[in-house]
């Protein structure tokens, strides 16, 4: 629907908005044993760091003498939405495995969490922390003296917090004292704006996260050139719960608001629009966000500079090294800094599944969208589906595992939008100017007579050379080639290259990205397990083959590789790291890797050629001809 609240002088001609708002209230917590024993137990493949602790086995020993105190109490007073917190505390018993957990909302009353099962005693806390430290972390002796301070980074996530104490580590946790409640001054105010390409190359949507339902205040924004006069567009709302998810949690700790606008915009490079996310409440008071811009997209074939940054598996960290983000994540925040140091050369990224690895524990999904803030609010972030949003058994994921543990892609659908037919399948495409991106969901079935694979096809087919000479495939998992240490040689999903290769060669796929595997590897142009051109760094001309990208390295644990490097594994690195891809026109494209410990390339290539050249025949590609004259 189209609602333009107010006319902007000499633009309405041609200047619309289309909105639609959703404005989501999800309701989950992930309750398991740790995965772990001790107290810094190895991570594993993609383990939730607050699964370590069996919050489901806790129990009150509350000591009268034992204590915790929490200040400032109230946070943001200044309009902002993260603040430092000084959090003091003392035990008559202290232990080196003690600890210090966050929880929202602060309530521990057991009408929160009811008793069940799997929940025994008061005081019912079945909802696992936000974050936590041992207390031992402080720089004072804390096991000797019984004394100790540390400090935490919190964002604003709509409720009040308190912290509390914890003798008997993660496993056998008891509730020793409980802090005074803290909040923001605007807990509810709009936060977190994520910017992404709509379904037509001429949208723009925004999605962010707020505490006010439909109830409550009517969602807008008000947008315009940057500037001038701005208008304002109302937007609908859609809610769902925590039976929306596959697997429900006894109780809840966070409600989670999000509301998606897509707007045209006229078409032209380099329009910079301003925007801001706000409440209007019942009483007629405004609630808004800080202001925010970004930059139109270029048309399709639009013949410009155009830069794009591509990686997958980042996941997010800790800024007051909390939950052990240095033992889990050491990469996601420095992929992060490199990106907002580099913000200005950046223009769309994609981030190609494994988003968050909150496996179940809503709380990441805010702590992951404030991490990533500078970024998205300002540049279109689309992302892909990977295992760790995606999978759990019976729910029709590809493969039957439970890495989203419970999420089954609602999280990630509704958190980020994506220009998909049906969001539930998360396969789309995207025009970026010179730039035709065809998506793909590793999760669903993309074998050859697939849904998936139809889609894929009709997606490969419909890049118009001539003016988008760009052709790239993105996907998860490996579908093409990877030498992993867990495969000696190549490896790639079972069935992968034999039901794609034929897609990738017949529409001369420049490059095709993947993640999943953490780490960075580049081949040479291949086909069929065989390179089809000597060039490693300029290519000229035709090039024979598709390159395969493996960019899994922004901020997960790494992997190794096997101990042989097949012969078209031209460039493989253990690091975190992401790629880059400029296109300066349409005849050349200069591809990046770079380290996000420095953000310095370490691995690039050039493609120069010309329209001629991707019409020219290669292996298995080359169009039937026929007797007409």
């Amino acid at each position: 629907m189209e609602v333009p609240l107010k006319k902007m002088n000499g633009l309405n001609s041609f200047l619309s908005l289309k909105v639609t708002l959703l404005t989501i209230a999800i309701v989950l917590v992930h309750i398991s044993d740790a995965h772990t024993g001790g107290r810094y137990g190895g991570a594993g493949d993609g383990v939730q760091p607050l699964s370590k602790i069996a919050i489901h086995r806790a129990v009150s020993e509350l000591h009268e003498n034992a204590s915790i105190k929490a200040a400032p109490v109230v946070l943001g007073t200044k309009g902002e939405d993260y603040q430092w917190v000084t959090v003091k505390f003392d035990s008559p018993k202290p232990g080196e495995d003690d600890w210090i957990g966050i929880f929202s909302p602060a309530d521990f009353n057991s009408s929160i969490c009811p008793a069940t099962d799997d929940v025994e005693g008061a005081p019912y806390i079945c909802s696992a922390p936000i974050k936590y430290k041992f207390a031992n972390d402080s720089n004072d002796d804390y096991t000797k003296t019984g004394e100790a301070t540390l400090k935490f980074r919190l964002i604003n996530q709509r409720e009040d917090f308190s912290f509390a104490l914890f003798a008997g580590g993660l496993l056998n946790p008891k509730l020793v004292a409980v802090s005074n409640v803290i909040r923001f001054a605007n807990p509810k105010a709009p936060l977190y704006p994520r910017l992404a390409q709509g379904k037509s190359w001429n949208e723009m949507t925004v999605t962010w996260t707020s505490g006010y339902n439909i109830d409550e205040a009517v969602p807008f924004v008000e947008w315009g050139f940057k500037g001038r006069d701005q208008i304002q567009t109302l937007a609908g709302t859609l809610t769902f719960r925590r039976n929306s998810m596959c697997v429900e949690s006894h109780c809840s700790n966070q409600v989670l608001f999000s509301s998606l606008l897509s707007l045209n915009r006229p078409t032209g490079p380099d329009i910079w629009y301003s925007y801001k996310l706000g409440h209007k409440l019942q009483n007629g008071t405004f609630i808004w966000s800080k202001s925010y811009y970004f930059k139109s997209s270029p048309y399709p074939g639009q013949e410009s500079l155009q830069r794009v940054v591509i990686f997958g598996d980042m996941g997010k960290a800790e800024r007051d090294g909390s939950n052990e983000f240095h033992n889990y994540q050491p990469g996601s925040l420095n992929t992060t800094d490199q990106l907002i140091k580099d913000l200005d050369n950046i223009d769309i990224v994609f981030h190609i599944g494994d988003i968050t690895y909150a496996n179940g524990y809503i709380s990441q999904w805010d702590q992951f969208t404030a991490q990533v803030e500078p970024i998205v609010s300002t540049v279109p972030y689309m992302i892909a589906s990977g295992n760790h949003e995606r999978d759990v058994p019976g729910t029709g994921s590809f493969y039957d595992g439970n890495d989203s543990g419970g999420e089954c892609g609602v999280l990630a659908e509704t958190m980020f939008y994506v220009p998909a037919e049906n969001r539930a399948k998360f396969w789309y495409s995207t025009d970026f100017g010179m730039f035709h991106f065809c998506i793909a969901d590793s999760e669903h079935d993309w074998r050859e007579g697939s849904e998936q694979y139809k889609f894929i096809e009709k997606c490969l087919a419909s890049a118009d050379r001539k003016t988008q000479p760009w052709l790239i495939f993105a996907a998860h998992r490996v579908l093409g080639y990877s030498s992993a240490y867990w495969k000696d040689g190549s490896f790639g999903e079972p069935m992968g290259r034999e039901s794609l290769q034929k897609l990738w060669q017949k529409y001369k796929v420049d490059i095709a990205f993947f993640g999943h595997v953490h780490n960075y590897e580049r081949t040479c142009p291949i086909y069929q397990n065989q390179c089809v051109n000597k060039e490693k760094s300029h290519y000229l001309g035709t090039v024979n083959g598709t390159i395969h990208i493996v960019a899994g390295g922004g901020g997960s644990h790494l992997s190794n590789f096997g101990p042989v490097q097949p012969t078209w594994s031209l460039f493989r690195d253990v690091d975190f790291g992401f790629v880059k891809l400029t296109a300066f026109n349409r005849t050349t494209l200069l591809f990046e890797y770079k380290k996000s410990s420095d953000g310095e390339v370490y691995d690039s290539f050039t493609i120069s050629r010309d329209y001629k050249d991707v019409l020219a025949c290669v292996h298995d590609a080359c169009e039937p001809t026929t007797l007409a004259t």
